[in-house]
């Protein structure tokens, strides 16, 4: 029988390959897609200047210089290293992205940053000093670790923010209500049961402390 010959068009794989023609991992794409043009020197020339924006976040003061593009979500998370805030959907449908703003829940993918000049922002990472516990945790927090609120945690920082924004808000008269009112924050681990539980135990817990009548004065009413 004669010995097998392989076809001469048929690659070496013992031969030396020669990388200089080969892509790098930077300039490797998805198989259908196309890398993206270099930028025209007098295109980014046409471009805004950055706008000059002062915020306080999580008590502390930054001065800023801001493309008027740039979304508070990622200013928070790749510019000042805030990454309890979390991306997940970009389009304002999932809550994790939820931070505080003069009082007021947002989502902060949504916020366009220069739009919040001087603004009071509190992220996941300050609700312990928002509840004057600035080495600890917020109530709200504990509340969660308590009832076992959370598996992932991916939407967790989004979960208390919403529910420190809402105790700020008229008050919820029971936990159906504050399901409702909870319903912008998606958990995909559907811990749901145990989100209402603890924040119920934080609302209503203040509340009646609020209703309780003040202690009488020491000796008031007694007999001269």
């Amino acid at each position: 029988m004669p010995a097998y010959n392989p076809p001469t068009d048929v690659a070496n794989e013992d031969a030396p390959v020669d990388t200089s023609t080969q892509p790098t991992a930077l300039e490797q794409t998805p198989q259908g897609s196309t890398a993206p043009p270099p930028i025209d020197p007098a295109a980014e020339a046409l471009l805004p200047e950055p706008i000059p924006v002062q915020m306080r976040i999580n008590g502390v003061d930054y001065q800023l210089r801001l493309r008027p593009w740039v979304t508070l979500l990622d200013l928070l998370r790749d510019r000042l290293d805030l990454t309890g805030t979390k991306k997940g959907c970009d389009h304002g449908q999932c809550g994790a992205c939820t931070v505080i703003v003069d009082g007021r829940r947002i989502n902060a993918c949504l916020a366009l940053a220069v739009a919040y000049d001087c603004a009071d922002i509190t992220t996941v990472e300050g609700l312990g000093s928002l509840a004057g516990n600035p080495e600890g945790l917020h109530p709200l927090q504990q509340a969660f670790i308590d009832c076992d609120a959370f598996q992932c945690g991916y939407c967790t920082p989004g979960q208390l923010c919403s529910a420190v924004g809402m105790m700020n808000e008229p008050a919820p008269v029971n936990a159906a209500e504050i399901r409702e009112r909870m319903s912008g924050n998606i958990c995909r681990c559907a811990a749901y049961p145990q989100i209402v539980e603890a924040v119920s135990r934080v609302v209503f817990s203040q509340r009646e402390t609020a209703e309780e009548p003040p202690a009488a004065a020491v000796g008031q009413g007694e007999p001269q």
